[in-house]
């Protein structure tokens, strides 16, 4: 098959490309800049030049193809101020799609999260987001819309992404905690910190993307989770032992000065279950689990998030 995949020289997307031409599969990804599309030729997938922005190239490019994943969505923005304009981007990038492929019974898988799920209990892939007025739930708006391309015949799924992806060369949450520790002298904790994230390996939530295309019965909700729930305070453990530095609780009201844009997302309890996910598509993580990965050091080694 020939997948069009937005998103392909990023975290996952550089993870995913390789993944599906070892398995036979053609790749077309979007590239933005020179360097992307050079990382993209580097790695034996065609070049479509253009942004999520670019409407009409998604369209075409949609068209061309057997099926499509969305990996991109505009982290630049969406973590400096503007999350609402990143999602509507996103909404409108899926809609392009969602009239590219419809009535084509083609694959389309979407990359979305777990923000809004039962917060506080194990989550499900039964489970559906609370949506509200925050502009993160935008997101849980746009998975419904791709849910919802399954009666309009397309073979839509959305993989919910743990919000720990973790690897060598991570620049997200775990970066950027390692990061605000090196900046205050201390690694902190919300509160208790007893509070738990789902975490994936980066090569495993690639996996799973390459059997969501290939085999996810339109309309699948999937998780993207390979641990339930790695409780934060060990996080802080890993990150104060590395860098030789307290361990230590942040009150809940200096949050935002210690953790900055983080704030809103450190103290979030949202465990979550994969074992539909796997008994669907016989998805069986095999990478290292979060605090393991960290302990490998690269975390420790590598440029502060952002940089």
């Amino acid at each position: 098959m020939r997948f069009f995949v937005t998103g392909a020289s990023g975290w996952i997307g550089s993870a995913l490309v390789p993944e599906l031409i070892e398995a036979g599969h053609q790749v077309a990804g979007l590239a933005r800049s020179d360097a992307s599309a050079a990382a993209l030729t580097a790695a034996g997938a065609a070049v479509v030049r253009g942004t999520v922005d670019d409407l009409d190239v998604l369209q075409e490019a949609a068209a061309a193809s057997d099926g499509v994943i969305h990996l991109a969505f505009k982290h630049d923005i969406a973590f400096t101020g503007d999350f609402q304009g990143a999602a509507e981007a996103d909404r409108r990038a899926v809609d392009a799609f969602g009239e590219a492929l419809a009535g084509t019974d083609r694959p389309f898988v979407l990359a979305s999260g777990l923000a809004g799920l039962a917060p506080g209990r194990v989550s499900t892939e039964l489970d559906t987001p609370v949506v509200n007025d925050s502009p993160v739930t935008l997101r849980a708006i746009t998975a419904r819309a791709v849910l919802g391309l399954a009666s309009r015949g397309v073979r839509s799924s959305v993989v919910r992404l743990s919000p720990t992806c973790h690897g060598d060369g991570d620049k997200g949450f775990m970066a950027t905690l390692v990061a605000i520790a090196r900046d205050t002298g201390v690694s902190g904790y919300l509160g208790e910190g007893v509070n738990r994230w789902p975490a994936v390996h980066r090569r495993d939530a690639a996996h799973l993307f390459r059997l969501a295309a290939e085999q996810a019965p339109a309309g699948s909700v999937l998780h993207g989770i390979a641990e339930e729930g790695v409780v934060i305070r060990d996080v802080a453990e890993v990150i104060g032992r590395h860098l030789d530095m307290p361990v230590v609780p942040v009150a809940p009201d200096a949050a935002a000065e210690h953790f900055g844009w983080l704030a809103p997302f450190i103290g979030l309890d949202t465990p979550a279950s994969s074992t539909m996910t796997r008994e669907l598509l016989g998805w069986k993580p095999t990478r290292a689990g979060l605090l393991e990965d960290m302990d490998e050091g690269h975390y420790f080694t590598a440029p502060a998030a952002g940089a």
